[in-house]
């Protein structure tokens, strides 16, 4: 029996590869004789980049930039097999799992590392650029890559501005003469699953800028300072982003992005099955296992268990189950898209972090149980 294991990553607690490990694990207790196939994935967030490194059998280079925060942090971007194209994990540069939870103010974070890693990539030579941009932890427009890049965002005086999303409103004019030259001549391909405006009620600030450390007044300024930002750029560049889908996704980065690159977006699920190969090898599976931390209505958006699902559908019937730290609010839509069963691998009552340190025992628990269950209803 040929079985796929296609999960994302346990933030915290489990990558991908690790994950896959753990359920073939439980699986194999069940079936020792199985044909399974690991598959790990990601959908443009954390663990994609790893995911199309391992794919393509390509490299990873480290380098120092600064953090959200400005401090030094050690990051790294991703050469394909190709030796051309490079794939950067925003969330390595400017993420928020660099900063400490009572250090988190939106005000100050800023995508600057981000651009530093774009920076080096092009020094080095690439010029075909994958930029996967969940788990930022900034709401600054994109504006600190622009700087890292040449860009000079200048107040009333002539003078540079800060950096965050709070000096954004200091912003008076957008100086393009020393940005990177090298960015006309090369491609960008955004990897996100986000399709909110930047501004708004559903805007960056809004609907992001809490769970990166915002108050309620400050999601309120930041709201206003990329709104002054839009206008800056609608003026420069005649591209209007207030309300453009996906301009709000990273923090307003992704908009940064269409206003100021050669860029195009696509569902970061999409492009991880595309060079992972996945749809190949489905063919003649007879059940598929995938997971992430947490199942709930966000995972029919277009997260890593929805993406592998629609990809399943185009080969038959074939059962999806999936394995979740934690299973939310709005799984019912799931089950419309040929998604077989949802499954919490939680056993007992148990902290989070508990939980987190047991994954991959918990993981191949839950894919025993899901296995012995999917074998006995087919026997």
């Amino acid at each position: 029996m040929k079985i796929v294991i296609a999960p994302d990553s346990f933030k915290g607690s489990l990558t991908a590869l690790e994950a896959a490990l753990a359920i073939e694990k439980g699986i194999k207790k069940v079936l020792p004789e199985a044909e399974t196939v690991l598959v790990p994935v990601a959908d443009g967030g954390e663990g994609t980049a790893d995911s199309l490194v391992a794919a393509t059998n390509g490299r990873f280079v480290d380098v120092v930039v600064k953090g959200p925060l400005l401090e030094p942090v050690r990051a790294a971007y991703g050469i394909l097999g190709d030796q051309e194209t490079c794939v950067i994990e925003m969330a390595t540069a400017s993420g928020l799992n660099l900063i400490a939870p009572e250090k988190r103010n939106p005000l100050f974070t800023t995508t600057f590392g981000t651009g530093e890693l774009i920076k080096k990539a092009l020094d080095d030579g690439c010029r075909n650029f994958i930029l996967a941009i969940g788990g930022s932890a900034t709401n600054d427009g994109g504006a600190g890559m622009l700087q890292a890049l040449g860009m000079k965002l200048l107040d009333s005086d002539g003078k540079p501005v800060g950096f965050g999303g709070g000096e954004l409103s200091r912003i008076a004019a957008i100086d393009e003469s020393e940005f990177d030259a090298r960015i006309a001549e090369a491609k960008f391909l955004i990897a996100t699953d986000v399709q909110n405006p930047l501004i708004g009620v559903n805007g960056a600030s809004h609907v992001f800028g809490p769970q990166k450390g915002a108050t309620l007044e400050m999601v309120k300024v930041l709201d206003r300072n990329l709104a002054h930002w839009a206008d800056l750029i609608e003026v420069k560049t005649g591209i209007r982003l207030h309300e453009k889908p996906g301009a709000g996704a990273a923090g307003g980065i992704g908009g940064a992005f269409q206003a100021f690159f050669p860029a195009v977006t696509k569902r970061g699920i999409d492009l991880v099955m595309e060079y992972t190969k996945l749809g190949e090898k489905l063919e003649g599976a007879k059940c598929i296992f995938t997971g992430e931390g947490q199942t709930d209505f966000q995972t029919a958006s277009g997260k890593t268990p929805m993406g592998v699902a629609q990809e399943a559908k185009k080969h038959g019937q074939i059962p999806v189950f999936i394995l979740a730290g934690s299973v939310g609010s709005g799984i019912d839509q799931l089950y419309e898209h040929g998604i077989h069963s949802v499954h919490s691998i939680i056993n007992a009552p148990m902290t989070l972090q508990e939980a987190m340190d047991r994954g991959a025992e918990l993981l191949e628990q839950a894919a025993e149980q899901v296995m012995r269950t999917y074998l006995a209803s087919i026997l």
